[in-house]
């Protein structure tokens, strides 16, 4: 009951799944890992699909968990979101780590977007082509 509260989805509560948005489904999805009250999350992309109301709420959720001694390890291409709400980042690429530390540490003086980009490397440096510029 906490957790359809908590997750916005009282009104839906009734609801098959199968019928649900992707944000919904998402919530539904973290609603389950969260029934237990395990020790360690792992999410990936918990704020894909999700509206900003909701990914406020998922945010404050996981902030109190753990600040109560839970863990999250969360996989995710938003590195606004990996610097924002994470403590410790790893860069992984091809099943290597390349940078691994706080994020502070990993990303130096740069953002951890550049940071990552210069890591992994394979940015195209043109300006893309001819006939997609507007004169």
């Amino acid at each position: 009951s906490d957790l359809l509260d908590l997750m916005d989805l009282r009104e839906a509560a009734g609801v098959i799944v199968a019928d649900y948005s992707a944000g919904m489904t998402k919530k539904v999805a973290l609603a389950c890992a969260l029934v237990h009250a395990p020790r360690l999350l792992v999410l990936d992309e918990p704020f894909e699909s999700v509206d900003p109301v909701s990914a406020a709420n998922i945010e404050d959720v996981l902030r109190s968990y753990t600040a109560t001694g839970g863990t999250v390890i969360v996989s995710s291409h938003s590195m606004d979101l990996v610097q924002r709400m994470c403590d410790h980042v790893a860069v992984i690429a091809a099943g290597r780590v390349l940078a691994a530390g706080t994020v502070d540490e990993v990303r130096g003086e740069q953002s951890l977007q550049d940071r990552f980009v210069a890591l992994v490397g394979g940015r195209h440096t043109s300006e893309g082509p001819a006939w997609l510029r507007q004169s």
